[in-house]
């Protein structure tokens, strides 16, 4: 062999052996051997931990601790899936090594903070903020401050605070304004110099989602009944209502939880949503948004999920109902199964191609498993009053 030939293939393998090393797939010194793609993360909320976990299993392989306030904390994941990124609600921002469990980085970048997102390249971490409001961009190698745009004013002179952040394709991110009742989208493309485009969505947008395809942007409303929706591939059409005045003029159940629209909620061509102050689940037609009809539920819904395959939907509630999680068939709209696996059910989470379920009970301090085909309990496993649950698929997906 030559030495041209030679060292083509030693870069060759060199290479091989940095993707690697990236990937998860060989270990270093005290690195775990093991693809990041069957790893997860579940916040302990009143001990600021989060534990590592494995979901083929099921097994927990470590607790990092020191996150600080993680009583409404939400989770993203890098590119290579080896590196969680954790929003904590004292505003602070971490960089978890999965492989090697602790942390990275850590960067203090607001008061108060609710979430945030990963841009489509992955260089780019968005926090969304209530105090002091606006958002904020972070190189995701080291959580350097790369840009912040500011938001308007509500009408009590203050920033608005930001909700539902979520990615789109083309490095954008859109959010919602819930004090100043705007949809809003920042444009990354130049990192430094972003450009943000707002619109008016109704009043006190509270949360939003991303359709799987990255297109269409809904913001739920929590101060009027409806739904906003934003087009990104028309969005010189601006913000559109759709399900105005669902509560047809009864009035609404006292709101113990603001439910989420962050789950996977479409099956096919419906769209599945919490309605809010009621014991509903409304079912959209993706393909004109009108309402097909609604589901009668146990409580006020959280979270509305679709499982992977679309066949069914899982939903579950806010206080005084929230032991319990209902099961939803996708074709004839019926509640099929009602399981109780636990006091203060928090979050759900779906394996990649949804063979299982896992969700947390805050206060009997575990999560349960289940068989999402059979709904039969396979596994419990114990954490410290536990609330959301991440799997690092997550990083292949539009708005997770």
């Amino acid at each position: 062999m030559d030495r041209r030939a030679f060292a083509r293939r030693l870069s060759s393998a060199a290479r091989w052996f940095v993707f690697a090393l990236s990937a998860g797939v060989v270990g270093l010194s005290g690195a775990q051997e093991r693809g990041t793609g069957d790893l997860g993360v579940v916040i302990e909320r009143a001990s600021g931990s989060v534990l590592i976990v494995a979901h083929t299993t099921p097994e927990v392989l470590a607790r990092v601790e020191g996150l600080g306030d993680l009583s409404h904390a939400s989770v993203v994941f890098s590119r290579d899936q080896r590196f969680a990124y954790v929003f904590g609600r004292d505003g602070a921002l971490t960089k978890l090594d999965l492989l090697r469990p602790g942390i990275v980085a850590r960067v203090q970048q607001a008061g108060n903070s609710i979430g945030g997102a990963i841009s489509q390249d992955g260089r780019l971490v968005v926090a969304q903020n209530y105090e002091p409001g606006g958002i904020k961009a972070f190189s995701a190698d080291d959580l350097h401050l790369v840009a912040e745009v500011p938001t308007k004013p509500g009408p009590d002179g203050k920033a608005s605070k930001v909700v539902g952040l979520a990615d789109l394709p083309g490095q954008r991110f859109a959010y919602a304004l819930f004090d100043a009742g705007e949809i809003c989208v920042s444009d990354f493309s130049v990192p430094d110099t972003p450009r943000t485009e707002c619109a008016s969505a109704g009043r006190q947008p509270y949360d939003g989602l991303v359709t799987p395809d990255g297109r269409f942007y809904l913001a739920g409303l929590f101060g009027e009944d409806g739904v906003a929706l934003w087009d990104s591939w028309h969005p010189e059409a601006g913000v559109r209502r759709i399900l105005d005045g669902y509560g047809r003029g009864e009035t609404p159940l006292p709101v113990y939880k603001m439910p989420h629209l962050r789950g996977w909620a479409q099956a096919g061509e419906r769209l599945f949503l919490p309605a809010i102050g009621r014991h509903e689940v409304l079912v959209v037609d993706r393909r004109d948004w009108r309402e097909l009809g609604r589901v009668a539920v146990a409580g006020q819904p959280v979270f509305v999920m679709a499982r992977p395959d679309g066949r069914e939907i899982w939903v579950n509630f806010a206080f005084p109902d929230n032991g319990r999680v209902q099961v939803i068939d996708a074709e004839t709209l019926t509640v099929r199964d009602t399981l109780e696996p636990g006091r203060a059910v928090l979050h759900m989470e779906f394996t990649p191609k949804g063979d299982q379920l896992w969700v947390s009970c805050r206060d009997d301090d575990r999560i349960v498993v289940y068989d999402a085909k059979t709904h039969r309990e396979l596994d419990r496993l114990a954490a410290r009053s536990p609330s959301g649950i991440f799997f690092t698929y997550r990083a292949t997906r539009f708005g997770m």
